[in-house]
């Protein structure tokens, strides 16, 4: 059986492959299907779609857009839609000026702390990507000041360490919004990670079914069994579309690789056909 991986990062976000490695790699994972989410951004898609192309891959538009819902942090997941429609583009730029924002506050806080750092060596670090916190773990491990990007992040970047800043992010019903006006399909990404304990987080997930939520991402790393099976349950209750994928990144992640989760757990090729489906209809209206 053919297995897909429809969440990815590429160097155009927090991950270190290009989106030409990520293709290439998906074919030596004999991969049937992928789709690039990377924060906040779509740059990365052509270049994926153009060397998916050459060797027959199945791919599909994708995105993780950054959320809040009052305190709580959420991910949005969309998939299918249309590259070129000008809300989406509107506020993916956005998003891209809050993250700027936020990066040269972290700068600031750094300085503060005595690590000289300048808002151009951050960006020849990051490259053509999306500067983001990954990116300052980067920095603070070649100064020395940490071994890795876990101690990165323990130390220095996590909400209520000393480099930390807070950045603007979109509601909930805003990103979904924008997702649908882009005729494509809204998903909550990794629900097992939401801070919140489990009935909070179930009550959580009908709030934004209420909204208009497409589908929930139920294949994920870190996802029991169980959570598994109680989210399917809900899918199958309410028509939802079903995704799932490795959130590979790379290097900054050691330990997973795409297409494949914890205990071989992978993606069947039907969850795709089921989302392309669902994609028709909406192209259809």
């Amino acid at each position: 059986m053919q297995h897909i991986d429809l969440h990815c990062h590429s160097s155009f976000s927090d991950g270190t492959m290009t989106p030409a490695e990520l293709v290439a790699m998906a074919r030596h994972e004999k991969l049937g299907g992928l789709a690039l989410t990377d924060h906040d951004t779509i740059a990365g898609l052509p270049e994926l779609f153009t060397e998916a192309k050459k060797i027959g891959l199945v791919t599909l538009s994708g995105v993780e857009l950054s959320a809040n819902h009052g305190d709580i942090p959420i991910h949005i997941l969309g998939y299918g839609f249309d590259l070129e429609e000008a809300t989406l583009k509107e506020s993916l730029n956005h998003l891209q000026q809050t993250r700027k924002r936020r990066n040269e506050k972290i700068i600031a806080n750094l300085l503060e702390l005595g690590i000289a750092v300048t808002y151009k060596e951050m960006q020849v670090l990051a490259g053509h990507g999306v500067m983001g916190r990954p990116h300052f773990g980067q920095l603070l491990i070649n100064r020395g000041k940490v071994r890795n990007m876990q101690e990165a992040f323990a130390l220095y970047l996590r909400k209520g360490r000393p480099a930390y800043a807070s950045r603007e992010k979109l509601p909930v019903p805003e990103a979904l919004e924008i997702i649908h006006q882009a005729k494509g399909l809204a998903v909550l990404a990794h629900p097992g990670i939401i801070p919140l304990d489990r009935p909070k987080s179930m009550a959580l997930i009908s709030e934004f079914l209420a909204m208009g939520l497409d589908g929930i991402e139920i294949y994920y790393p870190t996802h029991s069994s169980g959570l598994r099976k109680k989210l399917l349950s809900l899918c199958a209750q309410e028509d939802l579309v079903i995704t799932g994928g490795s959130d590979y990144h790379g290097d900054t992640r050691p330990g997973t690789r795409l297409g494949t989760m914890q205990k071989k757990q992978r993606v069947p090729l039907e969850v795709l056909l089921q989302l392309q489906q669902r994609l028709s209809l909406i192209n259809k209206d």
